[in-house]
This record gives structure tokens, C-alpha cells and sequence, in this order.
């Protein structure tokens, strides 16, 4: 990987698209420590140095939000909603090419199709910044909600204009993110909103590992970095695995030239669903602690309902937590599954241009048979992704550590696919420059 960094750094036109990317990703860190107008930088440092990351209803939620803004959601600064609307927004219009007849079309309609849908995608990231930006500044005028009892005022002036400048900041600063991300994809090197994620992510890390450090002392913080590399090599291990299912295209003659008579193969990863579910269930596992919380009266006791939610759904490290949460991921694996690879699709596509699995008839057969070997497939895959977003709740347990424990969850499956990706776009990139050994 650093080989492959030092040779990119050697090739001008190369080494100008990393510089590119590094500036877009300094400018993006520097808008995530930039608070925002009318908000008060001291007393929001005092409030999160006190702040107890598992004692509130939301910290599930809030965890999720801080861990992808890199800690900005907390500081409330220009990017505090980071790339999160639009992680939201592009899952939407992903999900609604199965109920939408209109976004379906456009999904076959090859790049015009794919142009309007990330304009749709777009107008949408807006929407969803407006209305989280407008909730967390009510969480602002209320901190308890964001910190605790202890953290009573973060705001220097909480009137009418200087909301809806709050609002409007923050909804900006989603845009501007947006389009650094774009900016990226264009003129650096790997996916924009993939790398910003993996920069949001990666910022939180030593902070994160300090901490285990002065709560746990020297030994349990080397034996967790320890760890953290077993399960590091164990991610990159699934996450290259996948099952190469063998396609053979007939010979066919259009007009005067041979076509066809090739040889290919249909990848199916162990992880199709990569880190969507995990995304899915931890925000669906938020959502009793919040309806608890808007249900709860602090001059009276609260229902049995919401006791029981207070009591089991609002903490991590409580088994029937663990429990559901493992279940709910399993479900949405599946689920994403089988909306983003339609076996039959797949099978009439092959089947229209020639293709055949050997030993398998083409049509329905060779749907059933994909269909097949597709759960087979995401079996393991389910587990595995359970079983890697587990770690932090069992970190949890036992050394302290909050819910974004840096090995493991979505934050280090999003770290080490994008670290993956990147590296090789940058070797692909590579090959294409350098010709050693062709003629050979």
C-alpha cells in the first residue's frame, strides 16, 4: 500500500491529483472545527468533556451522526451534519427504484438515467440538511439532550435570525461538502464521498484509543491495537473474498464479423450488502430510546413501556440489545441483497447477449441458480457483518469504550473498503503509466 503511495508520488499527473485530494480534505477538516454562528466554542468544549457518550436515550443515533462528521455534529460547527444527509438521501433513491416505477426506468437508461438520479439525490441531501439541521439546533437551545444534565447553555444568542443563520449554515456546509466530494471524483483520485467518510472516521481514531489508554492504562491499550490488526486483516480478508461464478458467451455473427466465444465471470462477494444493514439497524435501534425520551415527564414516573425501553434499548451492553440488534442486521443484509442483485435480470441479460453458466440452461434455471448460490452466500455475510459490529458493544463491556470503538462496527468496515478501493484505483492508475516488463 505504501509502495504503491510512493510510486503515485513519482508520477506528475498522479502526484497533482493526490495533492488535490489532500487539499480538498484539509479544507474539509477545517470546516468541521469552525463552529458555527451563534454558537459558543468554550462552553461546547466544557460541555463534551463532560459529557457521558451512553447515559442519553439518543446517544445511539447521536453516536452514528457524530461518528460519520468526525466528531463536528457534537461541536456544532459548519459541518456538523457531515456526509450523513446524503448517505441518507442516496439510500432513499436507491430503495426507491424498487417502489418507483419512473426511478426504474432511469436506472436502465445507462448514464443520462444515472445523471438525473444524482441530481434527484442531490435535491434531496438539500431537503434532509434543512430539516437535521433545524433539529439539531433544537437540540442546541436544549444541550441536556446532546450532553447531559450537566451542560445547560451552548448558544451565545438564541433568536429568531440567528436560528435560521444556524440552519442555513449548516445546510451550506452539507452542500459544500457534497461538491468537494464531487470535486474529488473528478479531478482526485477515488471516490469523493467515500473518502470524506473515511477522513470523518479515521479523525476520530487516536482520540478514541487516548482515551482507552488513560482509562485502562498502557497494557489493555496494546492489546486492543493488537487486536484491532487481527481485525483488520480479518475485514480485508472477507471483504476480497467472493464467489466467481463462470459465464461462457456463444459465438454469433453480426454481419460480417465473429462475435462472442469468450470466457468471463460473475463476482458475488461474501459482503454485498457492505455497511448499509449496520447503518440500518443502529438508526431503527435509536428509535425506541427516542420515542421513550419524548414520552417521558420528569415530575412524574414514566409508563412500564418506557422503563423497559430505558432499561434494555438504550444501552448497548445490555443482552437483549445485542440480541436485536444482531437480528435486525441479519434482516437488512437480506434485504439489501436482494433489491440491489436481481437474479432474474441477470439471468435475462445473459441470456440476451449469448451468455450461459456451463452446465446450467439458460432463462429461469439460471436465475433459481444464482438465486441459490446468492444466499448461500450472504449467510456468512450476515454473520459476519453481526458479528464485526458486536466488537464495540463487547468493548463496551469490557474496558469502557463508548459505541464507536475504532475496531469495529461501521467505522472500520468503511475504513478498510475505502482504504481498499482507493488503493486500487491509484494502482490501476499505475499500470496504465508504467510498462516494465510488457514486451518482455
Amino acid at each position: 500500500m505504501l509502495a504503491a503511495f510512493v510510486r503515485a508520488f513519482r508520477t506528475p499527473d498522479l502526484r497533482n491529483k493526490l495533492l488535490f485530494t489532500l487539499g480538498i480534505i484539509v479544507l474539509f477538516r477545517l470546516g468541521s472545527h469552525l463552529p458555527t454562528p451563534g454558537v459558543s466554542y468554550p462552553l461546547v468544549q466544557n460541555c463534551l468533556e463532560t459529557r457521558d457518550p451512553t447515559g442519553d436515550a439518543t446517544s445511539g443515533f447521536l453516536n452514528l451522526a457524530n461518528l460519520f462528521s468526525g466528531g463536528a455534529l457534537l461541536q456544532l460547527s459548519v459541518f456538523a451534519l457531515g456526509i450523513m444527509p446524503y448517505i441518507t438521501a442516496s439510500i432513499i433513491v436507491q430503495l426507491l427504484t424498487v417502489v418507483i416505477p419512473r426511478f426504474e426506468e432511469l436506472k436502465k437508461e445507462g448514464q443520462a438515467g444515472t445523471t438525473k438520479m444524482t441530481q434527484y439525490t442531490r435535491y434531496l441531501t438539500i431537503g434532509l440538511a434543512v430539516l437535521q439541521s433545524a433539529t439539531l439546533v433544537t437540540f442546541a437551545r436544549n444541550p441536556q439532550t446532546l450532553f447531559g444534565p450537566q451542560c445547560t447553555n451552548i448558544l451565545t444568542d438564541d433568536s429568531f435570525v440567528t436560528i435560521l443563520i444556524m440552519v442555513l449554515t449548516m445546510t451550506a456546509g452539507t452542500g459544500l461538502i457534497m461538491w468537494f466530494g464531487e470535486l474529488i471524483t473528478d479531478r482526485g483520485v477515488g471516490n469523493g464521498m467515500s473518502l470524506l467518510i473515511f477522513i470523518s472516521i479515521a479523525a476520530t481514531f487516536p482520540g478514541a484509543l487516548w482515551a482507552i489508554k488513560n482509562n485502562q492504562g498502557w497494557g489493555t491499550f496494546l492489546g486492543i491495537v493488537v487486536l484491532g490488526m487481527f481485525v483488520i486483516a480479518a475485514v480485508v480478508f472477507v471483504e476480497q473474498s467472493q464467489r466467481r461464478i463462470p459465464v461462457q458467451y456463444a459465438k454469433r455473427m453480426v454481419g460480417r464479423r465473429m462475435y462472442g466465444g469468450t470466457s468471463t465471470y460473475i463476482p458475488l462477494k461474501v459482503n454485498m450488502a457492505n455497511v448499509i444493514p449496520v447503518i440500518f439497524a443502529a438508526s431503527l435501534m435509536a428509535l425506541p430510546g427516542m420515542i421513550a425520551q419524548f414520552n417521558t415527564d420528569p415530575t412524574k414516573t414514566p409508563p412500564e413501556w418506557v422503563q423497559w425501553v430505558q432499561a434494555n434499548l438504550t444501552k448497548g451492553d445490555h443482552p437483549v440489545y445485542m440480541i436485536i440488534y444482531t437480528a435486525l442486521i441479519i434482516f437488512f443484509t437480506f434485504f439489501y441483497v436482494s433489491i440491489t442483485f436481481n437474479p432474474t435480470e441477470v439471468a435475462d441479460n445473459m441470456k440476451k447477449y449469448g451468455g450461459f453458466i456451463p452446465g446450467i440452461r439458460a432463462g429461469r434455471p439460471t436465475a433459481e441458480y444464482l438465486n441459490y448460490v446468492l444466499t448461500r452466500i450472504t449467510v456468512p455475510g450476515a454473520i459476519y457483518l453481526a458479528a464485526i459490529s458486536l466488537i464495540p458493544l463487547v468493548a463496551l463491556v469490557l474496558v469502557g469504550a463508548n459505541q464507536n470503538f475504532p475496531f469495529g462496527g461501521t467505522s472500520i468496515l468503511i475504513v478498510v473498503g475505502v482504504g481498499l478501493e482507493t488503493v486500487k484505483q491509484i494502482e490501476a492508475q499505475l499500470q496504465q503509466r508504467h510498462y516494465e516488463g510488457f514486451l518482455r
